[in-house]
């Protein structure tokens, strides 16, 4: 979904939507994504911005184009987006938490107890599923 209060651009948003539809399997490899236009009237925006957000995408080799045909998911897409976004979150979270674990004295153990404890108060049925 399009957030237009978002500080993040539109075409950012779209390549973001798509991105999260392709790890998820909403767009399995070698599927067909829709339209330049259909992005364009389902999200209210212009065809341009909707084009800008996709040309992202097939930067990144995520997505392809077949002439006449449209854009495709690329073979390896899921996968080079589930390993992106794992550095992504060792980055953004990890290393913080570790840092902040280490100002409170924290070790190993007591992290993977928290870390327990968080499953079994906010379990995680996605944790490890693909």
């Amino acid at each position: 979904m399009i957030h237009f209060d978002d500080d993040r651009p539109i075409f950012i948003q779209i390549a973001e939507m798509l991105q999260d539809a392709i790890l998820s399997g909403v767009y399995p490899e070698e599927s067909q994504i829709p339209s330049i236009t259909e992005f364009a009237v389902s999200c209210k925006i212009n065809p341009a911005t909707a084009l800008k957000g996709i040309n992202l995408l097939v930067d990144e080799g995520l997505l392809y184009k077949k002439r006449g045909l449209g854009m495709f998911v690329s073979p390896g897409a899921r996968e080079q987006l589930r390993a992106r976004r794992q550095e992504s979150f060792y980055l953004d979270y990890i290393i913080p938490l570790l840092k902040e674990a280490a100002r409170l004295g924290l070790g190993p153990k007591e992290l993977q107890t928290m870390l327990e404890r968080g499953y079994a108060d906010h379990g995680n049925n996605t944790a490890t599923s693909k």
